[in-house]
C-alpha cells in the first residue's frame, strides 16, 4: 500500500471479528515499532504482547467489570485476538542521558522539557497503527482507566520501572458495524486551523 494511502486510511477501529491474526504480522508491526525515534537511542520502551484467548480474556477481565454483559464497544474490542500494551521506560531515558556522551550526571527529571519516554512509546505504537493499515487490518489505540491499572501490572508482571502509554487492539475488522468514534460526531479541522506559519497569529 503506497504510504499516503496508509495515513488516510488509518482510523481507530472498535469492532473486529475473531479470526486470528498472522503471529508474522503482529511480529513486523512490533519490528516497526523499534523503528520509532527514540531520544538518544534510549530505547526505553517494551511491549507486553496478549495474543492468546485466554491472555486476552485476562485483559479485558483486569480492566472492567463488565466482560460479562458488555455494551457494544466493549463487545466489538473483546473479539480482538490481539493486544498489545506499550510502556515507556522513564527510568531508561534518565540513565542514558548520565552517561558520559550527554554528561547529565545528576539524572535530574527536570532537565526534560516533555516526558520523552512517553512521548518516544507513542510515536512506535503509532507505528504499529501504521503497521496494521498495511496489512489490511483494524486496530484501535486507547487508555487504562487508572484505578485499573495496578490489576494489569499485577496480573501480567509489568515492573514498576515501565509505565502502561495505552492499548493496542489489533485484528480483523467488521464493516460499519459497532460503536461509533468521534470521528463520525465531529469534522475534522482543516489546515489553516491548525498549522501557523511564521507566529501563532500569523
Amino acid at each position: 500500500m503506497e504510504f499516503q494511502d496508509v495515513v488516510r486510511r488509518r482510523k481507530m477501529i472498535r469492532n473486529y471479528a475473531e479470526t486470528p491474526v498472522d503471529p508474522a504480522v503482529v511480529d513486523r508491526a512490533l519490528d516497526n515499532a523499534t523503528r520509532a525515534p527514540s531520544a538518544g537511542f534510549s530505547q526505553g520502551w517494551g511491549f507486553l504482547v496478549l495474543d492468546t484467548p485466554d491472555d486476552v480474556r485476562r485483559f479485558w477481565a483486569a480492566t472492567s467489570d463488565d466482560v460479562d454483559q458488555p455494551d457494544s464497544w466493549l463487545a466489538g474490542m473483546m473479539r480482538a485476538p490481539v493486544v498489545i500494551v506499550p510502556c515507556s521506560s522513564k527510568a531508561a531515558y534518565l540513565a542514558r542521558y548520565a552517561e558520559s556522551d550527554k554528561g547529565w550526571a545528576d539524572r535530574d527529571e527536570a532537565r526534560w522539557p516533555v516526558p520523552f519516554w512517553h512521548m518516544d512509546a507513542a510515536m512506535a505504537s503509532l507505528l504499529i497503527l501504521q503497521t496494521a493499515v498495511d496489512e489490511g487490518l483494524g486496530s484501535c489505540f486507547f487508555g487504562i482507566p487508572p484505578d485499573r491499572e495496578p490489576q494489569v501490572r499485577t496480573a501480567f508482571g509489568i515492573p514498576d520501572t515501565f509505565d502502561p502509554v495505552g492499548v493496542i487492539t489489533l485484528g480483523h475488522r467488521v464493516e460499519d458495524t459497532g460503536a461509533a468514534g468521534s470521528p463520525s460526531r465531529r469534522r475534522r479541522k482543516p489546515l489553516e486551523d491548525v498549522v501557523h506559519r511564521g507566529s501563532w497569529g500569523g
